[in-house]
């Protein structure tokens, strides 16, 4: 397993080199969309109308991130089950789509379609939405409102700690192990060993930015 440094303008050219279990702090643009959002993109696809967002080389999160408190720009912000968006990702990836984000494992159908235009899948960790959120810099609504959490927004992410689920070639973390229960601690283990990193990267950051200012 490898640690990259990427961000979402360069994530695309990077896709080839990246493994399963590699280990990636993305930098830059994500949108938030999970089923509610993708069918309303749908219709807007459907209806020939233009979407909230450009779909080439851009990256999905599923998620739903609350309000932020406290000068956060979101309050929690973990990733939804993936699976729920399976019958929406293969057309998205066709259209440009560089990677989503989420949590599980994908259909055969999403498994085709990321090998298909050399795109990819990245996990984040589950049931940990505070810390992510410690990685949103900047949070802005900008489509389906009505929606209210699940409504499309477009978010500043600062080294969000992520691993390759699914790479370009079509592999797969979670059949890297004799069971589901296996691959699922597999990966697990290694995002918390992102998380870490990410940390110490961001407090490493802050000090030379303090110390600079002495």
């Amino acid at each position: 397993m490898k640690d990259y440094e990427l961000t979402t303008e360069n994530l695309r050219q990077a896709i080839p080199q990246l493994q399963v279990g590699d280990r990636v702090y993305l930098t830059g643009t994500v949108y938030t969309s999970r089923d509610a959002a993708h069918k309303e993109l749908f219709r807007l696809l459907d209806q020939g109308e233009p979407l909230p967002y450009d779909l080439k080389d851009a990256v999905i999160y599923y998620a739903g991130p609350t309000p932020g408190h406290d000068g956060m720009a979101v309050g929690s912000c973990g990733p939804t089950t993936s699976s729920r968006m399976d019958g929406f990702a293969p057309r998205l990836y066709h259209l440009g789509l560089a990677a989503t984000i989420g949590k599980g494992d994908r259909d055969e159908a999403v498994m085709k379609a990321i090998k298909e235009t050399g795109s990819i899948y990245l996990c984040a960790i589950g049931g940990a939405g505070a810390l992510i959120a410690r990685h949103i810099i900047k949070a802005e609504e900008i489509a389906f409102p009505e929606l209210g959490c699940e409504s499309v927004k477009r978010l500043q992410v600062d080294h969000l700690p992520l691993i390759v689920a699914v790479d370009s070639l079509g592999n797969n973390i979670f059949d890297h192990s004799e069971s589901k229960h296996q691959s699922s601690i597999f990966s697990h283990a290694g995002l918390l060993t992102a998380v870490r990193h990410a940390h110490i990267k961001k407090r490493s950051l802050s000090q030379k930015k303090g110390n600079g200012a002495n």
